[in-house]
Parts: C-alpha cells; sequence; structure tokens
C-alpha cells in the first residue's frame, strides 16, 4: 500500500526527530546531575556548624584553629547556594523533557491527522507512542518520588534508543489502515498495550538501577572497607534500593490491570474479525506469557520469601518477554497480527 506523501506527514516526521534531539539534550542534563550534583545536594543540607566553645576567652587561638581546621566545602552554603549548579541543571533537564512530551505528543497527533486515525497500527507507530508514555510514567513517578530526578538519563536512554529504531529500521511511511485493522477495537485494544508497555519499559529501568543499588549495599554492610568492583561502586550515587524497588513496582501495579484489559478487548476484536475468541496465534500465545509472567512478579511481591531481588528479575524477565514479543514476533514469524508495516 502507497504511503501518504503529504505536508502533515512530513510534519509529523520532523517533529518526531525533533523530539529525539529535545530527550537527548535532556538526557545529557540529568547526566550532568548524577554526575556532578551529589556534592551539591550534600552541601546544600548542611547544618550552620556551632562555633567552638572557648573556655579561655572569646577570639582566643583554640577559636582560630576550628575555624581554619573547617574544610570551606563542609561549612554552611552561602545564601545565594541554596540551590548548585547541578540542581539547577537537573531543573532545566526536567523541562527540558516535558517540552520534548510535548512534541513527542504533537508528533503523533500529526501523525493521527495525516493517516485519518489512530496512528498506532505499525511498529514505528506503536513504538513511538511506547516510548512517550515511558517518558509520561518516570514524570508521573517524579511527581512522588522527585528525588529520583537525577536518573532520568537513564530512563530517557532506552527510550531515545528505541526512537531511533522506530525512526530507522521500523519506520514505515504514513499510510491508511488495513481493512482488518479498521476497527474501534484498535483504539482501544492497541492504546491500552502501548501504555502498559510504554510504563513497564520505565519499571524495568528502575529494576536493573535497584539491583546495582541493593548490590551495594549489601557488599558495603558485610565489609565496608572492601574493595568494590566498577558495577557495585556504581551504586553509590543511586536512590536508596527500597526508593528504587518501590518506584518500579508501582508502576507494575499500574500497568498490569491495564494489560489485563487489554488482552480482554483483543480478545473481543478477535471474536469480531476471526470468529473465535482465542487461537493461540504467535502474538496471543506470547501476549499470554507476557500476562503470567507480571502476574507472577505482582504475586512475589506479595510473597515475603519473594520479595526484594527474587522479585526484581522476574519483573526483567517480564519485560524481556514483552521485547521479543514486539521484535521477534513481528518481525519473523508469521500469523495472523502480522501488521508490522516494514518495507
Amino acid at each position: 500500500m502507497a504511503g501518504i506523501d503529504g505536508p502533515m506527514a512530513h510534519l509529523s516526521d520532523s517533529l518526531f526527530t525533533t523530539a529525539i534531539a529535545t530527550y537527548a539534550l535532556a538526557a545529557v542534563g540529568f547526566v550532568a546531575e548524577y554526575s556532578f550534583g551529589r556534592r551539591g545536594r550534600i552541601a546544600a543540607t548542611v547544618p550552620v556548624a556551632e562555633p567552638a566553645r572557648e573556655l579561655v576567652g572569646a577570639g582566643g587561638p583554640g577559636a582560630v584553629e576550628d575555624a581554619a581546621a573547617t574544610p570551606p566545602d563542609d561549612r554552611a552554603p552561602a545564601a545565594d547556594a541554596g540551590r548548585p549548579m547541578a540542581d539547577r541543571i537537573g531543573r532545566a533537564a526536567l523541562f527540558v523533557t516535558l517540552v520534548g512530551i510535548l512534541v513527542h505528543g504533537a508528533s503523533i497527533g500529526v501523525r493521527a491527522v495525516a493517516v485519518d486515525a489512530v496512528p498506532w497500527s505499525n511498529m514505528y507507530e506503536f513504538a513511538s507512542v511506547a516510548g512517550l508514555i515511558g517518558v509520561v510514567a518516570f514524570a508521573a513517578v517524579l511527581w512522588r518520588l522527585p528525588q529520583i530526578r537525577h536518573l532520568g538519563g537513564f530512563v530517557l536512554f532506552p527510550v531515545i534508543v528505541v526512537m531511533f529504531l522506530a525512526g530507522t529500521v521500523l519506520y514505515s511511511k504514513a499510510q491508511p489502515l488495513v481493512p482488518a485493522l479498521q476497527s474501534y477495537w484498535l483504539a482501544i485494544h492497541v492504546t491500552l498495550v502501548s501504555i502498559a508497555e510504554g510504563a513497564l519499559m520505565t519499571s524495568a529501568v528502575l529494576t536493573v538501577l535497584y539491583l546495582v543499588r541493593d548490590r551495594y549495599e549489601r557488599a558495603t554492610a558485610a565489609e565496608p572497607d572492601a574493595p568494590l568492583g566498577p558495577i557495585t561502586n556504581f551504586g553509590a550515587k543511586l536512590p536508596a534500593a527500597t526508593t528504587l524497588d518501590k518506584a518500579a513496582y508501582r508502576i507494575v501495579a499500574f500497568s498490569f490491570p491495564l494489560y489485563t484489559v487489554a488482552i480482554i478487548c483483543g480478545a473481543i476484536w478477535a471474536e469480531a474479525a476471526w470468529g473465535r475468541y482465542w487461537g493461540w496465534d504467535p502474538k496471543e500465545t506470547w501476549a499470554f506469557i507476557v500476562w503470567v509472567v507480571y502476574a507472577g512478579y505482582l504475586h512475589a511481591r506479595a510473597t515475603a520469601g519473594m520479595k526484594g531481588r527474587r522479585a526484581a528479575w522476574i519483573n526483567l524477565l517480564g519485560f524481556g518477554s514483552i521485547t521479543f514479543n514486539f521484535l521477534v514476533v513481528n518481525i519473523v514469524v508469521a500469523g495472523l497480527h502480522s501488521y508490522a508495516g516494514l518495507s
């Protein structure tokens, strides 16, 4: 089917490219805050040190020595240092991220106008929507856990990679829907799937960071002075493991019901289109596998003996299943859900 080569389609592609560049700029800012902000955040919270009491008399030699022995970096920050440079960069990076969300959303909206339908009927469009949801999920988490803002670079990096692949390897020109997809169930079923899987990508990133931080905490608790490997030492600047674990769990708890409803809606759509609710098509089979894995993750979180690292690995297994379903099943395996849109 020939693509739609019009001004709206070109505008959508331009906005898509601009969104990638905007996210990349924001990622640089977040990395800068992560790399250089620790000292600033600590300095901003150091209380004002009380001057040492001099038994001999005010202004005696003891007071002078105490003042000289206090490192400048450990003293109370000046009035204009309440917001260090790294913190300002982090705030600017968050603002740029929000701008990127707007540009990215505009790209999807213009694409919808170009094709006169919901714009997630092929792999390029689905990856774009899932990437947008991943960034939105991180912004939503920051509303409750602003202390993890400096981790934005880790979240934006996979989004940028997915969008780059979508704009190159998986790219598909704007085109009308094929007859099999001309149903209102497309807007319901695929929307729910894209929201759930986009958010689960952010959860997977936070879970990886949780495992690194947990390894660091266990290593330093066992042998505080022992040398650490490069991966373990990387966890020193990460938030507490419990904070990362909580954030990852909340995202899964939000996404799993959406994914469940999406599977149910897909079954109803299948009955209307093919005369059966479930036929164990490869796409359906892997969707069910993903559902089972995340159901196991939530069950593990509710089980005392399976919390922590074990549950985290189940979470990553779930996202690995999503990745396999999106890339391998769509591109390699033939089935009724072969709508990759690749030329």
